[in-house]
């Protein structure tokens, strides 16, 4: 078992709070958004959302959005100049 290394995501879900965020669910789903907050659970809170269906962006979503824990694939940071090329296209 030498290599393994477990890393505990809270810290990096913490941090991530009030930055824009792009989500990947298990089915296929994504979804951009500013992260509102995160609890023990490991659910994040979302608003701002933008909804993306296989990598094609499909629609603008007002209010807020709680995905469940068990739903995510990954969960990343997106940087500002990520977000300025978005805007240009």
């Amino acid at each position: 078992m030498s290599g393994i290394n477990p890393v505990n995501p809270m810290p990096f879900l913490k941090d991530l709070t009030g930055k824009p965020v792009f989500i990947k669910l298990k089915w296929g789903y994504g979804y951009r958004g500013d992260m509102e907050s995160v609890d023990p659970y490991m659910n994040i809170k979302l608003v701002n959302i933008s909804e993306e269906r296989d990598g094609v962006p499909s629609e603008q979503l007002s209010g807020e959005l709680l995905i469940r824990c068990n739903n995510v694939l990954y969960v990343r940071e997106i940087k500002q100049d990520e977000m300025e090329t978005e805007q240009e296209s």
